[in-house]
């Protein structure tokens, strides 16, 4: 397996590199310029991909090793938005970026469909569909949302009128209208779009998608296709599940309006709105952005109190999502506390939990002398108590980094998402609105950044205390 290289041109003439050094002192380096390292480093991930295609794989190695060519296909939809956050902060010129994701879309076009819908899986080598469980040789519409939620962005993003770019608007048009949404509304049960579908064992998983969790965006893309649109009934139905879907209860002194007790895994509040833009959203049911904020309190608050425990928690060391982990790939939330931190689950939370995610941050980087830090950024979790630290990155976890800081930084890629015909009208038709939002915009605060924390070290004698963290 071949990979392109995040420091070479595509003649092979070198040119300054993607990667980023870590900061020597974190505690110390202003806010912009600690996002850069970690953005850019993240980033990197999807740069060094196959070279043939130009598709990320779905693990590396923290020594940037190819592990195999297995390749997500939402990893593929986060990829491209890192892509375009690259572009946008000019560390990678806009005609390679746009390039790059003619590249992909050109392999896209070559994978075999499911009513438009794309798998969980391929491998990079002959883009063959790899069942992610038994049964599963058909269309995954997760992942497929996830992946068309890149390119829509890329879509919006490539604007302009050259060959590359037109090329880019019309092709991701082809893929998006192609899928029929409405072919995931199983005839046989209860109104609900479905996880899987198959040509041979057609309904066989029969996993309904039901709120909350991360397929939210697969609802409002489905209800704002052009050709294959939902009846909003099966969002009430499917989704809300005729309001069951809703919670209330308080946790940590945090109410949460949906979901599961305690909000489960983080990842089910951060895949869907990498693209959509919860400030300001809402519906006759719940304020989406209550919902996410209280989702990452809650689970911040768990660390930080810590109830079994874990060495290694607290206000510097939090974070519980779908991860590796010690002995495989495992799904923490609080009430799956195995003592596994993601270091993605924080620093996907800046948007949300600002302060809380760049003490993460920070601490992440003195972790161990440096422990974390690799070859694409943080490696993906680590658990202090058995002196673990994963040896791979994975691309699920990688993109949101990149996506969730830059939405944080200037909210381009909630711009972009949030102004596409399909995410318009999908969200009119199932009844969620959007009012002014008078949230401090981010920009503005990093802006000033520079000074606080030029302040900050005058005023400090000396790194904040992080047992285990140093």
């Amino acid at each position: 397996m071949t990979t392109v290289s995040a420091s070479l041109d595509s003649d092979g003439a070198a040119n300054q590199s993607l990667f980023a050094a870590p900061p020597s002192k974190p505690e110390y380096t202003a806010l912009p310029n600690l996002l850069d390292t970690i953005q850019r480093q993240h980033a990197a991930y999807f740069w060094d991909a196959d070279m043939a295609t130009g598709l990320p794989y779905d693990r590396r190695g923290t020594n940037g090793e190819v592990i195999s060519d297995l390749v997500s296909l939402g990893g593929v939809g986060f990829g491209i938005m890192a892509i375009i956050v690259m572009a946008h902060r000019e560390w990678l010129a806009r005609e390679r970026a746009a390039l790059r994701v003619s590249t992909i879309i050109e392999a896209l076009r070559k994978i075999t469909r499911y009513r438009g819908g794309f798998p969980h899986f391929v491998k990079a080598s002959d883009l063959n569909s790899v069942p992610l469980v038994p049964m599963d040789d058909g269309a995954d519409l997760v992942e497929t949302a996830l992946l068309v939620q890149g390119l829509i962005c890329a879509r919006e993003y490539f604007d302009e009128k050259t060959r590359v770019e037109d090329n880019i608007r019309q092709q991701v048009d082809e893929i998006v209208t192609a899928i029929e949404w409405s072919g995931f509304v199983h005839p046989g049960a209860r109104p609900s779009l479905f996880w899987h579908w198959s040509p041979k064992y057609q309904w066989s998983l029969n996993v309904p998608i039901t709120g909350w969790n991360e397929g939210l965006v697969a609802y409002v893309l489905a209800a704002g296709s052009r050709d294959h649109f939902i009846d909003p009934q099966v969002f009430q139905l499917g989704w809300r599940n005729e309001g069951k879907y809703r919670n209330g209860n308080s946790y940590y002194g945090h109410s949460l309006p949906a979901g599961s007790p305690y909000g489960g895994p983080l990842f089910l509040s951060q895949y869907s709105f990498c693209g959509l833009d919860p400030r300001g959203l809402f519906d006759d049911h719940i304020d989406y952005w209550d919902q996410v904020v209280a989702h990452c309190r809650i689970n911040y608050e768990h660390c930080r109190r810590n109830p079994k425990g874990h060495i290694g928690y607290g206000a510097y060391g939090w974070g519980l999502t779908a991860s590796d982990g010690p002995k495989g790939y495992l799904v923490s939330c609080p009430q799956n506390d195995v003592g596994v931190i993601a270091p993605t689950a924080a620093l996907s939370s800046f948007p949300f939990l600002p302060d809380q995610a760049e003490a993460a941050a920070r601490a992440f980087f003195s972790y161990g002398n440096g422990r974390l830090w690799g070859a694409f950024g943080f490696a993906d979790a680590f658990a202090p108590a058995q002196n673990w630290v994963s040896n791979c990155n994975l691309a699920i976890n990688q993109g949101p980094i990149v996506a969730m800081i830059e939405n944080y930084r200037t909210g381009l890629l909630w711009r972009l998402f949030m102004k596409a015909p399909e995410v318009v009208t999908g969200l009119s038709r199932l009844g969620i609105g959007r009012r002014q939002h008078h949230r401090t915009d981010s920009a503005v605060l990093l802006a000033k950044d520079s000074c606080i924390y030029a302040r900050r070290e005058v005023q400090s004698a000396g790194p904040p205390e992080r047992e285990g963290y140093e």
